[in-house]
């Protein structure tokens, strides 16, 4: 062979492994988009937070009814272990006689707790430690959304 020929071939063949590495994102769990949570307002039942939103991911009732609605993306690359890219909580929470009194948005800013809907980072009360359970437990690929 020319030198011509390596000039093409080399390139070519050293090319050829790479290819099947690619880069996939995976959404697991219950994604809320902006738009499905612009239809929940304070005041609707919980009949109409299921219809818009649908079953809930978990729910407490911890100073009220609350559904939670739990979402992670990872990107994998090939054959290696996923990387957690983003994680949210959307909560919706209800008075006693079952509407909604509050809405957060929640998710995880240099190592804190942020609700995205008021921009203010969440500092204690009994939902935070659960939240913060959620969003930095959630840091294994098992967590089975």
């Amino acid at each position: 062979m020319n030198i011509k020929a390596h000039a093409v071939l080399v390139p070519l063949l050293l090319a050829l492994p790479l290819g099947g590495c690619f880069t996939q994102t995976y959404t697991h769990g219950h994604v809320v988009t902006n738009d499905m949570l612009s239809q929940v307002q304070v005041g609707s039942s919980k009949e109409q937070v299921e219809l818009v939103l649908g079953s809930p991911s978990t729910t407490s009732s911890l100073n009220g009814d609350a559904y939670y609605y739990i979402s992670q993306e990872t990107e994998t690359t090939a054959f290696l272990a996923p990387d957690i890219v983003g994680q949210r909580v959307v909560a919706v929470y209800f008075d006693t006689d079952g509407y909604v009194k509050d809405i957060g948005n929640y998710g995880m800013e240099d190592g804190k707790v942020v609700d995205f809907i008021t921009r203010k980072t969440l500092t204690g009360g009994s939902d935070y430690g659960f939240l913060t359970q959620i969003l930095r437990g959630a840091a294994s690929p098992s967590i089975g959304l």
